[in-house]
């Protein structure tokens, strides 16, 4: 018996749930006895799916999306709505219109965006696994910030049935959890998870590609990467935070025509300035961003042949939600999104005053079994997942 009242007075610092199903019951199958939030962009019959928008606080899911009826048919069970970025596009979930969700490491810290009622469920204990969604990073950001275990499948791997798309070429529903058992056990229940084991090395790339790196988060990336012997480097044809901002635009194009004639209103100011950028932008710019995708896909499917690509998650610890969110927060993350790749983001260490981060794998399509391998290989290594201090269920 799901203890609903128990779960609403520990939700109510976080904001993690938006919605609850009082009627949430398990059944039988490989994911009996677990409980699952799901973020708001994805159907759940009888829920709000809202997207994080209040142009769709009223709409209820009429069905399941497929991840979910998969879930429910395994055992699981379905126990509410999680809080996200509106749209889905932004780095905080501070969300104007449900209010902002909470670390809970430390309360008044961003748990990332835009899953981060995934990442702060799950890393509280208010349930035992959450479905996210990733367009460039926003199931294994919040996976980092929150010190869980993220898991974004290839592209072409799982079904977007029944989400609320920010990007469709990009957005990808995917599982987080509090270890590396679970997530695989629902990765294979939700996702084609190829059993390809294939022996490959580790290749790094080097957090100054561009990128400005917390001097912590670079100290344990570098204990990763001594810790698989990583034995090679991937150069990129493009800066990170070109490759971010191409697919950025992208996002901001597709948000942009299908809220087109929506009331003003129910749009926030910050979503508003994010979706106008994509429009403005000329031709000729576009089709270097569609250059740069594409060179950069080819490059990322060209590395993961050969090696297993170690990179940092995020390139910092989780801030203040009165921090602005730094640019760069995606830079890492946009890789493996941009590419279609799946990957695995594993907590890596602490910083002194007692916040998470992680490290993330890249591996090639079909060698989701090798991936999650190694992935314990290193988990077992770094050892780096802890409960929150002072928040637990």
């Amino acid at each position: 018996m799901i203890d609903f009242d128990a779960l609403e007075r520990a939700n109510a610092p976080l904001n993690a749930f938006t919605d609850f199903d009082r009627l949430a019951i398990g059944g039988e199958g490989a994911l009996a006895g677990l409980t699952v939030g799901v973020k708001a962009n994805i159907m759940v019959k009888g829920l709000p799916w809202t997207g994080g928008s209040e142009l769709f606080r009223l709409r209820i899911a009429t069905r399941d999306a497929e991840v979910v009826a998969r879930l429910r048919s395994a055992g699981a069970a379905i126990i509410g709505s999680l809080n996200m970025e509106e749209a889905a596009l932004g780095a905080k979930t501070d969300n104007p219109w449900f209010g902002a969700t909470h670390n809970p490491h430390r309360l008044g810290y961003t748990p990332g965006g835009s899953s981060g009622g995934s990442g702060a469920a799950v890393a509280a204990g208010l349930c035992d696994m959450a479905l996210g969604t990733d367009t460039m990073g926003s199931i294994r950001i919040p996976a980092a910030y929150c010190g869980v275990y993220g898991f974004k499948p290839a592209h072409s791997a799982i079904s977007q049935d029944g989400l609320e798309m920010t990007e469709p070429s990009l957005d990808t529903i995917g599982p987080l959890a509090r270890d590396l058992d679970v997530l695989e056990r629902v990765s294979r229940v939700i996702s084609d998870v190829g059993e390809g084991i294939a022996e490959r090395g580790v290749a790094v790339l080097d957090p100054s590609h561009g990128v400005a790196v917390q001097d912590i988060v670079k100290r344990g990336y570098y204990a990763a990467a001594e810790a698989l012997q990583a034995s090679a480097a991937v150069e990129l044809p493009f800066a990170p935070s070109r490759v971010r901002f191409a697919g950025f635009i992208a996002a901001s194009r597709y948000l942009a025509a299908h809220l087109a004639g929506a009331d003003p209103a129910k749009i926030s100011p910050l979503l508003t300035k994010l979706i106008s950028y994509g429009p403005r932008r000329s031709e000729a710019d576009l089709a270097e961003d569609r250059r740069v995708m594409a060179e950069t896909r080819a490059a990322l499917e060209a590395a993961v042949e050969e090696h297993v690509l170690l990179l940092p998650t995020a390139p910092q610890v989780a801030f203040a939600h009165s921090d602005p969110a730094p640019a760069n927060q995606a830079d890492f993350t946009c890789l493996a999104s941009i590419a279609g790749l799946p990957a695995i983001s594993i907590p890596a260490g602490w910083s002194d005053d007692g916040l998470p981060f992680g490290v993330q794998l890249v591996g090639k399509t079909g060698d989701e079994a090798g991936l999650f391998a190694l992935a314990r290989r290193l988990d077992a290594n770094l050892a780096a997942y802890r409960p929150p201090a002072h928040f637990r269920y």
